[in-house]
């Protein structure tokens, strides 16, 4: 289509609307991808018409303007950004143009590292010692942040860390880092746990928090955030040298003590460096943190230098970005669901949207606080992100783009499968169905019971659940260990009785095998099977070796349950009103008819309870050479030792695997030791010889 000056001109206003929204006001109203495509468009006309370039286009400025709160401190030297590459065209034409600038491109080697999607801030030392540190604002002037900054521990107050160990090259008297503040993913959503529980407004995305706690006028509001810092370069110098090498910087600035990424890596050739990159698009998510692509750089930071830019953009590094995973759509309706414990949970049903190739039609809504507190509504243009593997969920609603005529959501008071009253617990976020029988609590309830982290009755899926509920042939957990073949056979599904290689029979021949073996599940299992509110693996498997059997467990009091070490007054009281529930206790004794008892024999109990592990806490990240995340957690709760998800100060031990995740980072920055397979077994021999 024919493109005139004026929509050139609009584009640009529209870009720069957008650059303020995310740098300014921390608040974008479209996605990154497509912010990313209405600049790319700019790009493309001005190469095409490079005499309608105006001084505001977004190509010509260094970045977005600044807030006033904070104190001006004008930076050495221009802070730039990049040019992107959308693809391995992009990046190879990108080494087309400067080499045909330069023969020595060929020659220079690259580096690549991720791009962390943070806030960029500059270090000022002088003569080793932090002075300041400021935002990179427009790229001329930022804001002064430094005594928000000295709350991070990552940033060292004076460098060299060790003076004993001689450095080359020494520090210059005077130096200037630039480095990324950010959040891991896990440190994100335990914030925003925390932020949610205390009826604070949460955030929407690791790079919003980092910017907004940076950006507070009270450092002590900063020192709560558990905010991260990566050093990637070196602005200016004066009276002192640097390495000439990117490779070279990383290394040096890792020996002064700074934060560098793990994950880069250095290469001969393009080629190789493309390659590369190519590869953290299937594993971005084991960074830990959020990244929107790698950036490839030459190795020769003087022929850099000499290459120099192209408005804002230094020719010697690109931007390889990743396909984007934050997209924009229309938020048609508020779905609501009911699971096991009669939890009432909204979900999002959305205009579908593809996000990095996957069609999304659902996504998560967290909790009804969570979408009075947004201020979410049916027909809202909403921000939805999709990371990994994980459920796509709802960022917020794009305010500005609300309709007239829209209306505030009604909180539902009553079930949506079986229409009686909701409750409400003080102190908790969740709304309950009252209805104990509730036709959805019953089948999700089953379904738990069934699962691997319960009693692993294989071949019970969902479907055949429904079936058989439908059919009246359980009426709870305890009747599947009534069932018979044929039974099973009419609750298989039309698809699967058309099918030759299971036919009917076969699969209840399965199934009935699956059922009978799990009656020699461990009471652990058992337990954790129930379904009782706030009781999970850990504290399942916690009660069992305390008490040993179903009974003793039932008939504790409340002082006896919370003299269990972990054990809160919640956690009791959830336990006593299962107990209270008749129908519960009618489970229990079909069970018991059923042979369905298991017991934790005294010997068992006593190897857990004063075991090798006794008093050590462990977590576990990554995939382990021999042993299943089940296995692992067995080995070490036999041996009287706890397993959590979370890495704190009261971890003791890291059992490390392959491919770990930010729990490895965590561990790191708290000086958790860490263990591997072999080393988990040999402290077992080794602690087991001393007891």
């Amino acid at each position: 289509m024919d493109i005139t000056k004026e929509t050139y001109l609009e584009l640009v206003r529209e870009v720069n609307f957008h650059n303020h929204r995310y740098h300014v006001l921390d608040d974008p109203v479209i996605s990154d991808l497509e912010y990313d495509t209405l600049l790319k468009q700019v790009r493309q006309i001005e190469e095409t018409h490079p005499e309608w370039v105006v001084p505001e286009s977004p190509t010509q400025r260094t970045g977005a303007e600044i807030t006033s709160k904070f104190r001006k401190v004008e930076h050495p030297k221009p802070i730039l950004s990049l040019a992107n590459a959308f693809g391995a065209p992009d990046a190879y034409a990108w080494f087309e143009r400067i080499s045909k600038l330069d023969v020595r491109v060929k020659e220079s080697g690259f580096v690549v590292e991720p791009k962390i999607d943070g806030l960029s801030v500059v270090l000022k030392y002088v003569k080793g010692a932090f002075v300041q540190g400021a935002t990179r604002g427009d790229g001329i002037i930022g804001e002064e942040i430094t005594a928000n900054l000295k709350t991070l521990r990552s940033i060292p107050m004076k460098i060299p860390i060790n003076d004993e160990q001689p450095l080359q090259p020494a520090v210059p008297e005077v130096i200037y880092f630039r480095g990324e503040v950010f959040l891991y993913n896990d440190d994100f959503e335990e914030l925003n746990q925390e932020l949610l529980n205390s009826g604070q407004k949460t955030y929407q995305n690791p790079r919003n928090t980092a910017a907004g706690s940076l950006r507070q006028l009270d450092a002590n509001v900063t020192a709560k955030r558990p905010l991260s810092v990566l050093i990637y370069q070196v602005i200016d110098h004066q009276r002192g040298s640097i390495p000439s090498s990117q490779w070279e910087l990383l290394i040096w600035l890792r020996n002064l003590g700074f934060p560098v990424a793990k994950e880069a890596e250095k290469f001969s050739t393009i080629r190789e460096a493309i390659q590369f990159t190519e590869t953290w698009e299937i594993k971005r998510d084991q960074l830990g943190y959020e990244a929107d692509g790698m950036v490839i750089k030459l190795d020769d930071l003087k022929l850099a230098e000499e290459l120099g830019t192209v408005g804002k953009d230094p020719r010697g590094a690109i931007a390889f970005k990743f396909p984007g995973r934050e997209v924009t759509t229309t938020l048609l309706d508020i779905g609501l669901s009911v699971g096991r414990t009669g939890v009432v949970t909204p979900y999002a049903i959305l205009e579908a949207v593809n996000i990095n190739g996957v069609m999304v039609e659902r996504a998560t809504l967290h909790n009804f606080d969570f979408i009075l507190e947004k201020d979410i509504r049916p027909g809202d243009k909403v921000l939805v992100k999709r990371a990994g593997e994980v459920i796509p969920y709802v960022i917020g609603p794009i305010k500005d783009l609300r309709q007239v005529d829209s209306k505030a959501y009604i909180l539902p008071d009553t079930c949506p499968e079986c229409g009686s009253h909701l409750e409400k617990v003080a102190g908790e976020v969740a709304y309950y169905c009252s209805n104990p029988d509730c036709p959805a609590r019953l089948i999700r309830g089953i379904e738990h019971f069934v699962s691997k982290s319960g009693m692993d009755i294989v071949g019970m899926g969902e479907k055949i659940v429904e079936k058989l509920i439908e059919n009246g042939a359980i009426k709870d957990a305890a009747d599947i260990y009534g069932l018979d073949a044929e039974m099973i056979t009419r609750a298989v599904t039309a698809k699967d009785r058309k099918s030759e290689k299971n036919p009917p029979g076969k699969l209840a021949e399965n199934i009935l095998y699956s059922i009978e073996n799990s009656k020699s599940r461990p009471l652990r299992r058992l337990i954790a099977a129930l379904g009782i509110n706030n009781i999970g693996e850990v504290a399942a498997n916690d009660l069992a070796n305390h008490f040993g059997t179903l009974e003793r467990l039932f008939n504790a009091s409340r002082d006896e349950l919370t003299s269990i070490e972990g054990m809160g007054p919640t956690m009791a009281q959830a336990i006593l009103d299962w107990y209270s529930v008749g129908s519960n206790r009618t489970i229990l004794e079909k069970l018991k008819r059923y042979g369905v008892w298991p017991e934790v024999k005294a010997e068992e109990n006593q190897l857990a309870v004063g075991g090798a592990l006794q008093g050590y806490t462990f977590v576990v990240t990554g995939s382990l050479p021999t042993l299943s995340r089940e296995d692992v957690k067995l080995l070490i709760e036999s041996n009287g030792g706890k397993q959590t998800d979370s890495v704190s100060k009261n971890t003791s031990y890291l059992v490390l695997g392959e491919k770990p995740g930010s729990k490895h980072e965590k561990a790191l920055k708290l000086n958790i030791p860490i263990l591997s397979e072999a080393d988990l077994y040999a402290l077992i021999e080794e602690k087991k010889r001393n007891i």
